[in-house]
Protein backbone atom coordinates (compact mmCIF):
# COMPACT_ATOMS: atom_id res chain seq x y z
CA UNK A 1 0.00 0.00 0.00
CA UNK A 2 1.25 3.54 -0.72
CA UNK A 3 2.28 6.00 1.97
CA UNK A 4 -0.63 8.27 2.92
CA UNK A 5 -0.08 11.74 4.40
CA UNK A 6 -3.23 12.98 6.12
CA UNK A 7 -4.60 14.85 9.16
CA UNK A 8 -4.56 12.93 12.41
CA UNK A 9 -7.88 11.56 13.67
CA UNK A 10 -8.83 10.94 17.32
CA UNK A 11 -8.58 7.19 16.82
CA UNK A 12 -4.94 7.68 15.78
CA UNK A 13 -3.86 9.28 19.06
CA UNK A 14 -2.56 6.17 20.80
CA UNK A 15 -0.68 4.95 17.73
CA UNK A 16 0.85 8.37 17.11
CA UNK A 17 2.03 8.69 20.69
CA UNK A 18 3.37 5.14 20.85
CA UNK A 19 5.26 5.63 17.58
CA UNK A 20 6.65 8.93 18.89
CA UNK A 21 7.82 7.28 22.10
CA UNK A 22 9.64 4.55 20.19
CA UNK A 23 11.23 7.07 17.82
CA UNK A 24 12.71 9.20 20.62
CA UNK A 25 13.32 6.62 23.33
CA UNK A 26 16.85 6.97 24.75
CA UNK A 27 17.78 9.23 21.82
CA UNK A 28 18.64 12.47 23.66
CA UNK A 29 18.23 11.36 27.28
CA UNK A 30 17.39 8.15 29.12
CA UNK A 31 13.75 7.60 28.11
CA UNK A 32 11.96 10.52 26.43
CA UNK A 33 9.09 12.98 26.89
CA UNK A 34 8.08 13.62 23.28
CA UNK A 35 5.09 11.26 23.37
CA UNK A 36 3.68 13.20 26.32
CA UNK A 37 4.39 16.45 24.48
CA UNK A 38 2.26 15.20 21.58
CA UNK A 39 -0.57 14.45 24.02
CA UNK A 40 -0.43 17.88 25.66
CA UNK A 41 0.18 19.86 22.49
CA UNK A 42 -3.12 18.79 20.93
CA UNK A 43 -5.01 20.75 23.62
CA UNK A 44 -2.72 23.78 23.59
CA UNK A 45 -3.93 27.05 22.00
CA UNK A 46 -0.71 27.22 20.00
CA UNK A 47 -1.34 23.90 18.22
CA UNK A 48 -2.14 24.03 14.50
CA UNK A 49 -3.95 20.83 13.48
CA UNK A 50 -4.65 22.28 10.03
CA UNK A 51 -0.93 22.01 9.25
CA UNK A 52 -0.03 18.92 11.29
CA UNK A 53 -0.03 15.55 9.55
CA UNK A 54 0.55 11.85 10.15
CA UNK A 55 1.99 9.30 7.74
CA UNK A 56 0.05 6.07 7.33
CA UNK A 57 1.43 2.87 5.79
CA UNK A 58 -0.40 -0.43 5.72
CA UNK A 59 -3.01 1.07 8.07
CA UNK A 60 -0.36 1.94 10.69
CA UNK A 61 0.78 5.38 11.83
CA UNK A 62 4.47 5.42 10.90
CA UNK A 63 5.27 9.13 11.10
CA UNK A 64 4.00 12.46 12.37
CA UNK A 65 4.78 16.17 12.27
CA UNK A 66 3.05 18.59 14.66
CA UNK A 67 2.98 22.35 14.11
CA UNK A 68 2.41 25.16 16.56
CA UNK A 69 2.58 28.94 16.68
CA UNK A 70 5.77 30.57 17.90
CA UNK A 71 7.02 34.13 18.22
CA UNK A 72 10.12 36.22 17.70
CA UNK A 73 10.00 39.19 20.06
CA UNK A 74 12.04 42.34 19.47
CA UNK A 75 11.21 44.85 22.19
CA UNK A 76 7.58 45.82 21.62
CA UNK A 77 7.44 44.13 18.20
CA UNK A 78 6.22 40.53 17.97
CA UNK A 79 6.50 38.41 14.82
CA UNK A 80 4.31 35.30 14.69
CA UNK A 81 5.98 32.33 13.04
CA UNK A 82 5.74 28.55 12.91
CA UNK A 83 7.59 25.79 14.66
CA UNK A 84 7.17 22.07 14.32
CA UNK A 85 7.97 19.26 16.65
CA UNK A 86 8.01 16.50 17.22
CA UNK A 87 8.78 15.25 13.73
CA UNK A 88 9.25 11.53 14.01
CA UNK A 89 9.20 8.25 12.10
CA UNK A 90 8.77 4.65 13.20
CA UNK A 91 12.32 3.44 13.99
CA UNK A 92 12.20 0.54 11.53
CA UNK A 93 11.30 2.96 8.71
CA UNK A 94 13.70 5.79 9.43
CA UNK A 95 15.92 6.96 6.55
CA UNK A 96 13.30 5.91 4.01
CA UNK A 97 12.11 9.44 3.17
CA UNK A 98 8.98 9.57 5.32
CA UNK A 99 10.21 12.51 7.39
CA UNK A 100 11.14 14.46 4.28
CA UNK A 101 7.76 13.75 2.72
CA UNK A 102 5.97 14.99 5.84
CA UNK A 103 7.96 18.21 5.67
CA UNK A 104 7.48 18.79 1.96
CA UNK A 105 3.72 18.29 2.17
CA UNK A 106 3.28 20.51 5.20
CA UNK A 107 5.65 23.24 3.98
CA UNK A 108 3.34 23.68 1.01
CA UNK A 109 0.30 23.73 3.30
CA UNK A 110 1.98 26.43 5.39
CA UNK A 111 2.87 28.55 2.34
CA UNK A 112 -0.67 28.30 1.05
CA UNK A 113 -1.97 29.41 4.47
CA UNK A 114 0.26 32.49 4.33
CA UNK A 115 3.00 31.52 6.78
CA UNK A 116 6.42 32.95 5.94
CA UNK A 117 8.95 31.05 8.05
CA UNK A 118 9.61 28.15 10.43
CA UNK A 119 12.00 28.04 13.38
CA UNK A 120 12.98 24.74 14.99
CA UNK A 121 15.33 23.00 17.37
CA UNK A 122 16.54 19.97 15.45
CA UNK A 123 19.37 17.73 14.31
CA UNK A 124 22.05 19.87 12.60
CA UNK A 125 23.07 16.94 10.39
CA UNK A 126 19.54 16.44 9.01
CA UNK A 127 17.57 19.63 8.53
CA UNK A 128 19.99 21.72 6.41
CA UNK A 129 19.33 19.40 3.46
CA UNK A 130 15.76 20.74 3.50
CA UNK A 131 16.87 24.37 3.44
CA UNK A 132 17.24 25.17 7.14
CA UNK A 133 20.09 27.44 8.23
CA UNK A 134 21.17 28.53 11.69
CA UNK A 135 19.19 31.41 13.15
CA UNK A 136 22.24 33.64 13.51
CA UNK A 137 21.86 34.29 9.77
CA UNK A 138 18.75 36.31 10.62
CA UNK A 139 19.69 37.98 13.90
CA UNK A 140 17.41 35.65 15.86
CA UNK A 141 18.45 34.10 19.17
CA UNK A 142 16.88 31.76 21.67
CA UNK A 143 14.85 33.25 24.52
CA UNK A 144 18.03 33.44 26.60
CA UNK A 145 20.05 35.10 23.84
CA UNK A 146 21.95 32.08 22.50
CA UNK A 147 22.70 30.56 19.09
CA UNK A 148 23.90 27.05 18.28
CA UNK A 149 23.83 24.59 15.40
CA UNK A 150 20.54 22.93 16.39
CA UNK A 151 18.64 26.26 16.37
CA UNK A 152 17.55 26.71 12.77
CA UNK A 153 15.14 28.59 10.51
CA UNK A 154 13.60 28.13 7.09
CA UNK A 155 12.09 30.89 4.97
CA UNK A 156 8.99 29.45 3.30
CA UNK A 157 8.96 32.36 0.85
CA UNK A 158 11.85 34.54 -0.33
CA UNK A 159 12.59 37.15 2.31
CA UNK A 160 10.25 35.49 4.78
CA UNK A 161 12.43 36.57 7.68
CA UNK A 162 13.43 39.97 6.30
CA UNK A 163 13.20 42.47 9.13
CA UNK A 164 12.57 39.74 11.71
CA UNK A 165 15.04 39.99 14.59
CA UNK A 166 14.86 39.25 18.29
CA UNK A 167 14.33 36.38 20.68
CA UNK A 168 12.48 33.19 19.82
CA UNK A 169 9.71 31.86 22.06
CA UNK A 170 7.88 28.61 21.50
CA UNK A 171 4.66 27.62 23.30
CA UNK A 172 5.07 27.10 27.04
CA UNK A 173 3.87 23.51 26.69
CA UNK A 174 7.31 22.56 25.34
CA UNK A 175 8.85 23.40 28.71
CA UNK A 176 6.03 22.11 30.92
CA UNK A 177 6.76 18.37 30.90
CA UNK A 178 7.48 17.33 34.51
CA UNK A 179 9.27 13.99 34.81
CA UNK A 180 6.66 12.59 37.17
CA UNK A 181 3.83 13.38 34.73
CA UNK A 182 5.80 11.88 31.83
CA UNK A 183 6.48 8.67 33.77
CA UNK A 184 2.84 8.34 34.80
CA UNK A 185 1.60 8.90 31.24
CA UNK A 186 4.14 6.40 29.88
CA UNK A 187 2.34 3.62 31.78
CA UNK A 188 -0.22 3.65 28.97
CA UNK A 189 2.34 2.05 26.66
CA UNK A 190 4.38 -1.17 26.72
CA UNK A 191 7.33 -0.76 29.12
CA UNK A 192 10.70 0.34 27.75
CA UNK A 193 14.05 0.47 29.52
CA UNK A 194 15.68 3.83 30.20
CA UNK A 195 19.37 3.71 29.30
CA UNK A 196 22.25 6.16 29.48
CA UNK A 197 23.95 5.89 26.08
CA UNK A 198 26.81 7.56 24.18
CA UNK A 199 25.57 10.46 22.10
CA UNK A 200 22.92 11.60 24.56
CA UNK A 201 22.99 15.17 25.84
CA UNK A 202 25.24 15.44 28.87
CA UNK A 203 26.46 11.86 28.50
CA UNK A 204 29.27 10.85 30.83
CA UNK A 205 31.14 7.57 31.00
CA UNK A 206 29.20 6.03 33.87
CA UNK A 207 29.23 2.23 34.05
CA UNK A 208 25.66 1.68 35.21
CA UNK A 209 22.46 2.53 33.32
CA UNK A 210 19.21 3.88 34.66
CA UNK A 211 16.26 1.58 34.15
CA UNK A 212 12.59 2.16 34.88
CA UNK A 213 9.67 0.13 33.62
Amino acid sequence: MPLIIRPERPEDHYQTEHMTQKAFWNLHNPGCSEHYLVHKLRDDPAYLPELSRVAELDRRIVGAILYSRSQVVDGETTHELLTFGPLCVEPSLQRTGIGGTLMQVTFELARTAGWKAIIIFGEPSYYPKFGFVTCDHFGITTADGKNFDAFMALELVPGGLAGVHGKFHEAAVFENLPDAEVDEYSKRFPPLEKLRLPGQWGYELIPESTSEK
